[in-house]
């Protein structure tokens, strides 16, 4: 890999930690200041929007060789947080206070500090053995943590929602889907 891209992939590495720690201590200074899990998205929902908006470089990243990840896995992973997090979170304010936002913004924030870091030290090969070990088995609870009680509890309970407003049902009135269906499906 060239110095340039090197670089570049430092840089972009280091200011995704850089905004998940800053989105981590905005849920945690909410929750701690009002004492309540209501808050995080009003604490941290709009920077974790741009950073994850932001991360779908990723999937140009591996698509044009720049990373060995490929361009498949970056999708998949942006496309599941951008679907839970743009077409259902940030659309549906009734449940922006739920435990669940919280669960899945702790779960997210601790796993992308540490993966970012592990990434941006990696670019130079200055990464300590416990960031190595923190990415590789933080992961083992944190990906559950956010999948079940955080990712697709809140879809489950954003199901009457969606069902009342009819929600996207413009945006598919000339195929055949339904997007409660679909929602219902794959939480």
């Amino acid at each position: 890999m060239s110095r340039l891209s090197n670089l570049y992939l430092f840089a972009y590495n280091s200011l995704q930690a850089f905004g998940w720690s800053v989105s981590l201590f905005q849920v945690l200074s909410g929750f701690v200041v009002t004492r309540s899990v209501d808050g995080a998205y009003a604490s941290a929902g709009e920077l974790i929007c741009l950073l994850q908006a932001a991360a779908f470089i990723e999937v140009l990243h591996g698509a044009l060789g720049i990373v060995p990840s490929g361009a498949l896995f970056p999708l998949m992973q942006w496309a599941g947080r951008a679907h839970f997090l743009f077409a259902i979170v940030r659309r549906i304010s009734e449940i922006q206070e739920l435990p669940a936002v919280f669960i899945t913004f702790i779960a997210w924030c601790l796993s992308d500090v540490i993966r970012y870091l592990h990434y941006a030290l990696n670019c130079f090969k200055c990464c300590p053995p416990w960031v190595t070990y923190l990415r590789y088995t933080t992961f083992i609870v944190l990906y559950p943590l956010g999948v079940a009680p955080g990712e697709m509890w809140l879809m489950f309970q954003a199901l009457p929602f969606i069902k009342k407003t009819d929600l996207y049902a413009d945006f598919f009135s000339s195929i055949p889907f339904n997007y409660y269906d679909f929602v219902r499906k794959v939480s």
